[in-house]
C-alpha cells in the first residue's frame, strides 16, 4: 500500500519501513557479486536523496535498494552530497564506524539514533586525495561523518553497510566547478569506485506545499531529462538561463549542482537511464544512471 503525504511527514513509527527492508534483505545484500576489472567502469549516478522520511516510504527505499543490486558490488564509494559545500575541497571521515552527521532538525527522535557503520575507508581517501591534490589541497575532517545526502540513500541501496565510502564536500554551487570535481573523480570508476552525486532532482518547498506548482518541477525534470539524453553539457551548466521552472523548481543551486558532478564524472551522456522516475510530493524523485 502506498503510504499518503501525512503518513510520511508524521510517521507513527519513524524508519519503520527501513527496519522492514533491513528484516529482509541483508543475506541478498552480502551475497551480492563484486566487483571485477572484467566488468569495465562502473556507472556514475545522481540520486535524489530525499529527507529522513525516506526511511518511512517503503517503495522509495526498495527502488533504492533494487537499484543498488543491479550493478556488480563497488570497491568503494565516493559521494558529493547538497549539503556540504566548503572549499579547498574536504573529505569526510574515513574510519570505520565513525558516528553519522545528523544535519537536520525538527524530526522525531528516531532518525538520530539511526547508524550506518560502514568499513575503514582509509585507503579511499588516500587514493582521492591523491587524485585531487594534484592541483589544490585536500583537507580531511577526522570527525565528520557521513551526512543524511550521503547516508540516507546508501542505508537503502547498500544495507549491509559492507562498502567503505568517503564523502567529497562541493567546492562551491558554481556548475563549472561540480562539473570539473566529476572529470577529475572519472578515473576512479575503472577501479571499481561507485562516484555518486547526491541531490534531487527537484527540490522546491513552494511544491511540497502547493501542488499546483507542480508543473513547473515537472517542466523542469522532463527538461533535464532531455538534456541528458542529447549529452547537452553546456545547457545542463546553464540551467539559471535555459531551464523552465527554474525559480520554483530549484531556489537555490544546493540540490542540483550534484548532478553536474555526476555528469562530469560519466563517459557517455546518451547512455542516461532513469533508475526512479516519478513526482512524489510535488517534487521529482529522479535519480539516474550514466556510464
Amino acid at each position: 500500500m502506498t503510504k499518503s503525504s501525512d503518513d510520511l511527514l508524521s510517521p507513527v513509527q519513524p524508519a519503520h519501513a527501513y527496519e522492514q527492508l533491513l528484516a529482509r534483505v541483508p543475506p541478498q545484500a552480502r551475497a551480492q557479486r563484486r566487483w571485477e576489472p572484467v566488468d569495465g567502469p562502473l556507472p556514475a549516478l545522481f540520486v535524489s536523496h530525499g529527507s529522513p522520511m525516506t526511511l518511512d516510504d517503503p517503495r522509495w527505499l526498495d527502488d533504492l535498494f533494487t537499484w543498488g543490486q543491479s550493478m556488480p558490488k563497488p570497491k568503494a564509494i565516493v559521494v558529493v552530497s547538497a549539503h556540504w559545500e566548503d572549499a579547498p575541497i574536504a573529505l569526510s571521515a574515513s574510519a570505520a564506524g565513525t558516528p553519522l552527521f545528523y544535519d537536520f532538525s525538527g524530526f522525531h527522535p528516531r532518525y538520530y539514533t539511526l547508524e550506518y557503520a560502514t568499513p575503514d575507508a582509509t585507503e579511499l581517501a588516500h587514493r582521492v586525495a591523491g587524485t585531487l591534490s594534484r592541483t589544490e589541497p585536500v583537507h580531511q575532517f577526522v570527525n565528520r561523518g557521513l551526512d543524511h545526502g550521503a547516508f540516507i540513500p546508501l542505508m537503502a541501496m547498500y544495507p549491509a553497510a559492507d562498502v567503505p565510502v568517503i564523502q567529497l564536500s562541493m567546492p562551491s554551487l558554481a556548475p563549472d566547478a561540480l562539473l570539473a570535481l566529476g572529470r577529475r573523480l572519472r578515473p576512479l570508476r575503472e577501479e571499481g569506485i561507485l562516484v555518486i552525486g547526491s541531490g534531487f532532482m527537484t527540490h522546491s518547498f513552494a511544491a511540497l506545499r502547493n501542488p499546483a506548482l507542480a508543473g513547473h518541477t515537472r517542466a523542469f525534470d522532463e527538461w533535464a531529462i532531455d538534456a541528458l539524453h542529447r549529452g547537452d553539457v553546456d545547457t545542463l551548466t546553464d540551467y539559471r538561463t535555459k531551464a523552465p521552472g527554474v525559480q520554483i523548481a530549484h531556489p537555490t543551486a544546493d540540490h542540483y549542482v550534484p548532478l553536474l558532478l555526476t555528469v562530469g564524472a560519466a563517459t557517455d551522456l546518451t547512455s542516461t537511464t532513469s533508475a526512479i522516475n516519478r513526482i512524489h510530493l510535488g517534487n521529482s524523485l529522479r535519480s539516474v544512471r550514466i556510464d
